[in-house]
Order: C-alpha cells, then structure tokens, then sequence
C-alpha cells in the first residue's frame, strides 16, 4: 500500500532529475558561451566566473532559451526538452494542487506515484538526450546507480 511518505520520497527524486537535468543544460552553454569568449585559451578568470554565475542562476526554461539563441538545437532534441520544462514546470509549480485529497489515500498516492513516474521518465529521457549531445551515451554507462560522490561547489 503506497503512502503519502512514499509520494514525498519520489518527489524529491523527481525534483532531483529536474536539477541534474538543468546543470547538464548548464554545463552544456558553459561550454558554449566559454569558447565563445575563448576562455579556454588563456588565463580569464574573472570572466570565465561571471558567465558560470550567470548560467547557475538561470532556471531551465531561461537555459533551454539561451542555448536555442547559441544555435544548439535538433527537433528531437526541442520537443523532448519542451517536454521535459512543461513537466519539471507541472512537478515544482502544481502537482500537489491538481492532486489535492489523493493524497488521503492509498489509491490516491497510488496514482500520485504513477504522475511522478511519468514525469521521472519524461525528465530522465530529455537527460539522456542532452548528454548524448555532449558526446555521452549513458546507456552504455552500464551504471547500477548514478555516482554517490560530491565535490565541494566552491
């Protein structure tokens, strides 16, 4: 029987997907607008942080905007990404409104967790398509888990 506990767990593995999602769009524009500016060619660093600054304060929609403007697009790519920004939209800005009393419920959460797995799939599949762009299969990654080790951000 699933549980409200059971909903709030996959939620946040959901919200998380919406993240790693969003810095994979961010790293991908890193690297665009840093050869642009030919950050990688000398010492700018100063500039090279103003533009990752920049990118990290930006949501997903502002990213899938900006790299749309740098060229960096496929068909493919754009509706699962348009997919991808209407579900992450749905996930952090309605999902517990439209479900409401479900969540009272074992058949409620049941259903709950069916919406988050649709939005997971639709979210892990834009993933995938972005890091595939970046030269990354990640189904022939072969992992058993995504990675467990955290490097300080600053």
């Amino acid at each position: 029987m699933p549980s409200l506990a059971d909903v709030y767990r996959r939620f946040g593995e959901v919200s998380e997907m919406a993240q790693i999602l969003e810095t994979q769009l961010g790293n991908i524009l890193l690297r665009v607008e840093g050869s642009e500016a030919g950050l990688f060619l000398g010492d700018r660093q100063e500039e090279a942080t103003e533009i990752s600054r920049r990118i990290n304060k930006s949501t997903l929609g502002q990213l899938l905007k900006s790299l749309r403007r740098k060229g960096w697009n496929s068909a493919y790519t754009a509706d699962l990404l348009a997919q991808a920004l209407a579900e992450r939209n749905r996930l952090s800005h309605s999902f517990f409104r439209k479900h409401n009393f479900r969540r009272n419920s074992s058949e409620g959460c049941r259903i709950m967790l069916e919406d988050l797995e649709s939005i997971h799939g639709t979210l892990f599949g834009a993933y995938k398509a972005a890091l595939a762009l970046s030269g990354v299969d990640f189904d022939s990654l072969k992992l058993s888990i995504f990675p467990t080790k955290h490097l300080p951000l600053d």
